[in-house]
């Protein structure tokens, strides 16, 4: 039945623009992009074009020294450059020998490139056919500036781990710098990490939440049973929480009055009040110079005791003798006791008879010294 519907409505509608095409062929792959061929342009371009951008001024001696290499690079497809030191600018045209249309495009996103911080190596990279950049401007996606810079280092992690991942996953370099992001890959990873930028600036969504989605979509590619399905059941789903900040205590309510608050004295009625408004300038200035005076030397003062804080003495700790005999709250009647105790004691070991013999050396028993000469001697 939907083959006969399909044949009618082309029997309706059939026109000499209806005759079948030569690329509606499946075995056609519309997105491969063909490398250009000299040949399909021999006679050039018929005016010239050109663009110019601005970089800078941090970035001169750079591109100085980088300036020949992005040079010879153009060169090779018939571009010419111009590195403007005094405006401050970078300009590309196109010459006789350009053939390809789309490379002055080209050359227009490298000089883009090379003023928003991208390495030459790596820019140059942008004049092949296959590889493309998006610059996405975050600096008006967020008022506050304390906000932008936070949310900005959510995009690049401690030591840079959650660019690195993102790089990976979607096949694309990034460069975070100043205002700007500046990406360079395919057409669909570009689309991925856009959505990424701006979802981290904007706060809907953290960069690891869309790796993790990214993950889980690199290990469905591989199944090739999952290719025509919905994959939205396999992927995770992470809703933001609304967390209720804790209510602080409010001003109290004061009870309503009809009546409006008495005036506040004015500085004249102060000083009407202290006198000090009839006073001349003069027992003004002194007065002033007086409280001056007063509140220095209290200054000085204290400044005097802080310095003089720190050669005070710290205090010794006591130490304690293990071996006393008494203790700190014991009798003072108890040590008595026990010294006379100790010197009747010492009495009677005197008071015991000494033999004296004992003491007299005989004449047969040599005398020690002697001994000890003799001893010497041999």
């Amino acid at each position: 039945m939907a083959a006969m519907e399909e044949e009618q409505q082309k029997q309706m509608h059939k026109g000499k623009h209806d005759k079948d095409k030569p690329w509606d062929d499946p075995s056609i792959d519309h997105w491969k992009v063909d490398k250009f061929d000299p040949s399909w342009n021999e006679s050039g371009m018929l005016d010239v074009s050109s663009f110019s951008t601005m970089f800078p001024r941090h970035k001169e001696t750079y591109l100085q020294d980088v300036w020949p290499t992005v040079r010879a690079a153009l060169r090779e497809h018939g571009i010419a450059c111009e590195l403007n030191l005094v405006e401050g600018t970078m300009s590309v045209s196109t010459t006789k020998k350009t053939r390809d249309p789309y490379i002055i495009v080209k050359a227009r996103d490298l000089i883009k490139l090379l003023s928003r911080g991208v390495r030459a190596p790596q820019a140059i990279k942008i004049l092949d056919d296959e590889m493309q950049c998006d610059i996405i401007t975050i600096g008006n996606l967020v008022r506050n500036k304390a906000r932008f810079v936070k949310r900005r280092q959510h995009l690049l992690g401690p030591n840079n781990s959650t660019l690195k991942a993102l790089e990976i996953l979607t096949g694309c370099y990034i460069l975070v710098e100043g205002n700007t992001v500046a990406a360079m890959g395919s057409f669909k990873g570009l689309k991925q990490v856009r959505r990424i930028v701006e979802d981290c600036v904007q706060n809907k969504m953290h960069p690891i939440y869309h790796i993790k989605i990214l993950m889980v979509k690199r290990e469905l590619a591989n199944d090739p049973t999952l290719a025509n399905e919905s994959w939205d059941r396999f992927l995770p789903s992470f809703k933001k929480k609304n967390v209720q900040k804790k209510k602080g205590k409010g001003k109290e309510k004061k009870p309503y009055t009809p009546f409006p608050p008495p005036p506040q004295p004015s500085k004249v009625d102060k000083l009407l009040e202290s006198g000090e408004y009839f006073l001349s300038e003069e027992r003004k200035s002194a007065k002033h110079w007086q409280e001056k005076q007063e509140k220095q030397a209290e200054k000085t003062a204290e400044s005097k005791q802080k310095r003089e804080a720190a050669f005070i003495p710290p205090e010794e700790p006591v130490v304690q003798n293990e071996n006393r005999s008494t203790d700190d709250n014991g009798d003072v009647n108890t040590l008595t006791q026990s010294l006379k105790e100790k010197t009747k004691a010492f009495k009677r070991k005197s008071a015991d008879i000494v033999d004296p013999h004992a003491y007299i050396t005989s004449e047969d028993a040599p005398s020690k010294k002697k001994k000890v000469k003799k001893h010497s001697k041999s």
